[in-house]
């Protein structure tokens, strides 16, 4: 090309050739030549004014989202003394500290603590600083309640482990340094609220087995009191100077038939506490320094109660309250010690703690959800006989019951009282309920995923109105010449905001039908709640929620476990709508009985509830086998090893008998260091009832590793649907190498026992990381490779034949990466690159695993400076788009690091030839680019997954990142080669050839004329 262009160029530059009459093709050509000049010119000038590919402000939300969480609240706080803000401090079952505004439900500030940091309780202390308590009562802190910065940190040291109380003094003052008392690690300690000093601290270890319930502060007091119990059958009292710890007064009482749950607080010098047969009640009351105790049968207060009475935590003054099978009862305790019962309720109702109402007076609030509302009234305790307040609320069914309920008094601007409720739902979504109405919700339940699955979304359905296609013309020329104007900077601001508009409308990506890209799709979401959620991917909005009633059905505690897609219609079955199956299991052990659903993808409708089924589910196989329906054949294989088959028809049976002596899957046994290998047997044991869709299953293969120098810490296949493009491999020196391509492969991690625990708990000699490359078939060992001096944890991926590992190197004190190439060498001699092009060698042959392959290996390994939280890879419509490594880091954010940096086969000085090929230079290290990061600025907080999901587009892979905060993103690894941008500017091309078209007309007009006045010379 570049001599071609040398010899066009030379004919354009000498005009004064000896040619007396030019043929009309040399006249065209010239005015091309000029034409495109004139082009080039113009094309540059408009590439000048369009960006380079990056992503500037304007662009943050149109192809990605971000959504922050909180998670289940169990402690919240209510600051609304000061004029100003109004917010809510709250920490939830995620370990999340935040502050929320009263007015809008947004959050103010937040942090994420660590998985092991868990908060035992929060306060508030001086009216400007948030007090947590964590990590059993080891950690104290201290936090600016405006904006949420840590002011200080105590680590409290204890003698043994016990659990958490904190006591903030309720008249603690602003600049008035009152200690904050906690009890933890059997101690109390004295912590100062302005700089967090240790001012003392008293063991309890010395005084024997005790176990503290409670610290009470009175009022103005210089004395702390501690109550506990000693070995279950003896009651403890303790008064303790506020000043200096020291110990003032223990007295102590026997109680030989010992006790149930926890001390509750009546007053202050009398408690509550049950037995422990749960069938007798514990009135103890503290006078002139002595413990009297007085026993009550609660068949006596309440007929017909059993023995699985329960005393609820709520603190009410002079009150207390009993759940049993029947309801809660409200009993009152009079001044002579009796306990009469005051009120019967039902067991779904939800108590709160006691709030001061007035001078002497407290209230405490009731809700009870049924019927698609929500009742809520608010007592007075001295006056238990009418409701102080009550309001009706509708609510969507689908949030389940009431959990939690805290309470908050303010004052109206008549001048009386009116009460706000900050409610917990089951769904783990919280809602604030002022004046009758629902202030504002927030789905938190979001924050607990567990499991992802996709849906594409219905087929658009064709004809359209001439009227909207005349509109949707006149607004796409309208939106194309402020673009125009906006690429020549002539746009007014209006016009700016006008096409930040048309920009974020024009893409479509919040339409409810699919697109030819494959870029609009529903996320699938299963919450620890038991929930369902559909996200658009366009714009990360709920479609629909379902609270799964197949978990709901029984007492026992039920939880979902997995998503697997279940009816994904093609073809002549479009007229059905995609499905998904939810499998779940009632109960904590591995045999207690499975719950399954099926819902629908485009409504959240549950289509079928199969409730507890008889038998458990330790695994669930995905089959590829599919009915005439769709449907996609499901294994569960319950704790007994037996093979469950779903769907339970006829045809289904048919199917699964016919590809029976195919179907093969593992267990991993991790405590116990095995591998097992599992068929299907042909037919029934003779011990268990016959069953069309039951099979028992026959051992294959075991792989025992030894306990003793050995333990699996993690393992890791491929993904089922995931595509290869091609199984062989050119390399530089235009040889071929084939993948060793199995979905059968296994990647099982292991270290030594010593080296189980955390970083740092073995030494270099003690550490050893072992990988094996296993096929699951045959339990075969296709690769062993040991690293001396490295521990876990381990995080892999497992791709095509490649496997990539990060673990930590003890010796070098650094975080390590691997990567792991496995390739086929019985078709080593199959190298004849023209059969392969023109299709002569036959690349689908089948390959069994019975046959012992032969397979060759290339390793390498990389340092890389960060922890790792996740690993994932992008993945492809067709597998042919170069693949990236997704990364969770540490600082809870994305990195997508190309596969060529962890190349087995780089070199340091590669070849020319390697060069070409795209190999980069060895280094020791991975390198991290900012710009790689996939998330930018934002954090996935609490990141716990990375999925990706390919779109129909090649070059584009769709990746979801959840953990507390939900982040989506799409990501095109080698760039859009296959299409152009959403804001590719039209009429800028359409410009661009108009001009290119009228300069060649008007050149050859020129030419022309030229040529005509060089005849007349």
């Amino acid at each position: 090309m570049g001599s071609d262009g040398k010899k066009r160029e030379g004919k354009t530059d000498q005009p004064s050739l000896e040619f007396s009459d030019p043929p009309p093709p040399f006249s065209l050509l010239i005015a091309m030549a000029m034409a495109i000049k004139l082009s080039l010119i113009l094309l540059f000038f408009s590439s000048s004014l369009i960006p380079t590919f990056s992503l500037f402000e304007d662009q943050v939300g149109l192809m990605d989202w971000h959504q922050r969480y909180i998670g289940k609240v169990k402690h919240a706080v209510f600051h609304t003394q000061k004029a100003g803000w109004k917010r809510v401090v709250v920490s939830t079952e995620e370990n999340v500290i935040a502050s929320l505004d009263l007015r809008r439900g947004e959050i103010f500030w937040r942090h994420v603590l660590g998985a092991n940091d868990v908060v035992d309780k929060i306060d508030i202390a001086l009216g400007k600083y948030v007090i947590t308590l964590s990590s059993e009562g080891s950690i104290l802190r201290a936090w600016n309640l405006p904006d949420g910065q840590m002011v200080w940190e105590s680590f409290l040291s204890g003698s043994m482990s016990s659990k958490a109380l904190l006591t903030v003094p309720a008249n603690l003052k602003v600049d008035l340094d009152s200690p904050i008392f906690v009890y933890s690690g059997a101690c109390i300690h004295a912590i100062s609220s302005i700089d967090g000093e240790y001012l003392w601290k008293k063991d309890f270890a010395s005084e024997g087995s005790v176990d503290v319930h409670q610290l009470i502060l009175p009022g103005g007091s210089d004395v702390v009191h501690a109550v506990g119990v000693t070995d279950s059958s003896q009651f403890d009292t303790y008064e303790i100077h506020v000043k200096n710890g020291g110990l003032l007064k223990h007295t102590s009482a026997s109680f030989p038939g010992g006790i149930y749950g926890e001390i509750l607080p009546i007053s202050g010098d009398r408690f509550v506490v049950l037995d422990a047969s749960r069938s007798v009640l514990v009135l103890i009351t503290i006078e002139n320094g002595q413990i009297h105790l007085e026993q009550t049968h609660i068949s006596d207060l309440i007929h017909g109660s059993s023995g699985n009475t329960v005393i609820l935590p709520s603190k009410l003054s002079g009150i207390f309250s009993l759940r049993t099978d029947n309801g809660i009862v409200f009993i009152k305790v009079t001044g002579e010690g009796k306990l009469n019962v005051m009120e019967r309720v039902d067991k779904t109702v939800v108590i709160s703690d006691a709030l001061p109402h007035s001078e002497g007076e407290q209230a405490f609030a009731l809700v009870q959800h049924g019927d698609g509302k929500i009742e809520l009234s608010v007592r007075l305790v001295h006056d238990m006989s009418s409701n102080h307040l009550k309001e009706t609320v509708k609510m969507d069914h689908e949030r389940g019951f009431v959990h939690k309920i805290f309470i908050n008094n303010y004052v109206r601007t008549d001048r009386s009282h009116g009460f706000r409720a900050l409610i917990v739902m089951e769904d783990h979504s919280l809602l604030l309920l002022q004046q009758g109405e629902i202030v504002w919700t927030r789905d938190d339940g979001l924050a607990s995923v567990i499991d992802v699955a996709t849906s594409e979304l219905p087929v658009e359905k064709i004809g359209v109105s001439v009227a909207k296609v005349e509109h949707s013309l006149f607004e796409w020329l309208k939106g194309h010449i402020l673009k125009l104007k906006g690429t020549l900077m002539l746009a007014t601001p209006d016009e700016v905001a006008a096409i930040q508009k048309i920009r974020l409308q024009s893409s479509e990506k919040s339409k409810m039908t699919r697109d030819h890209n494959g870029f609009r799709r529903l996320l699938i979401l299963l919450t620890r709640a038991g929930k369902l959620y559909a996200l658009h991917t366009g714009d990360g909005r709920i479609v629909w929620s379902t609270l799964l009633q197949s978990l709901r059905t029984t007492s026992q505690q039920c939880a979902g476990l997995k998503l697997h897609q279940w009816q994904v219609p093609h073809h002549h079955a479009l007229d059905n709508n995609p499905s998904v199956l939810v499998v779940g299991r009632c109960g904590l052990s591995l045999s207690s009985p499975s719950a399954l659903s099926i819902v629908d993808a485009y409504t959240g409708k549950e289509l079928q509830n199969m409730g507890p089924v008889q038998h458990s589910t330790v695994q669930v196989i995905s089959l590829p086998f599919r009915d005439s329906s769709e449907q996609q054949l499901h294994l569960l294989i319950d704790a007994d090893k037996r093979a469950h088959l779903y769907p339970t028809t006829p045809e289904a049976a048919n199917i699964f008998q016919r590809e029976s002596e195919n179907v093969y899957w593992y267990s991993v046994e991790s405590e116990a260091g095995i591998l097992r290998g599992y068929g299907v047997k042909k037919s029934h044991s003779s011990d268990t009832p016959p069953s069309e869709y039951c099979f028992e299953t026959r051992n294959l293969w075991s792989v025992v590793f030894p306990s003793e120098s050995e333990k699996i810490i993690a393992t890791v296949t491929r993904k089922p649907n995931e595509v290869v493009h091609t199984q062989a491999k050119m390399i530089a020196d235009e040889d071929v190498m084939y993948k060793y391509i199995s979905k059968n492969m296994l990647f099982v991690a292991t270290v030594s026992p010593k080296a189980s625990g955390p970083i740092g708990s073995a030494t270099p000699d003690e550490s050893v990381l072992v990988v094996y490359l296993v096929d699951t078939v045959t339990g075969r060992i296709l690769h062993r490779m040991t690293h001396l001096g490295s521990q876990g944890p381990v995080h892999a991926v497992l791709s095509e034949n490649w496997v990539v590992y990060h673990y930590f190197n003890l010796r070098a004190h650094r975080y390590e990466m691997s990567v792991l190439e496995i390739y086929d060498q019985s078709r080593a001699e199959n190298k004849d690159v023209l059969k392969l092009i023109v299709g002569k060698h036959n690349l689908t042959t089948p390959v069994s695993s019975y046959s012992r392959p032969e397979v060759t290996t290339k390793s390498q390994s990389y340092f890389f400076t960060h922890s790792v939280k996740a690993i994932s890879v992008t993945s492809t419509a067709k597998g042919i788009t170069s693949k990236h490594l997704l990364i969770g880091t540490i600082g809870d954010q994305v990195l997508a690091l190309d596969k060529r940096f962890v190349d087995p086969r780089r070199s340091l000085n590669p070849t020319q030839a390697e060069k070409e090929e795209g190999l980069l230079p060895l280094t020791d290290a991975l390198p991290i680019i900012p710009q790689s990061y996939v998330t930018h600025s934002f954090k996935v907080e609490g990141l716990r997954g990375i999925e990706t999901v390919p779109a129909k587009l090649e070059s584009t892979s769709l990746v979801f990142a959840y953990g507390v905060d939900l982040f989506y993103t799409r990501i095109a690894p080698s760039r859009t080669y296959d299409s152009l941008t959403e804001d590719f500017n039209y009429a800028l091309l359409l410009l661009t050839i108009l001009a290119l078209v009228v300069a060649i007309f008007v050149t050859w007009v020129l030419s022309e004329r030229k040529d005509l006045q060089d005849k007349w010379r």
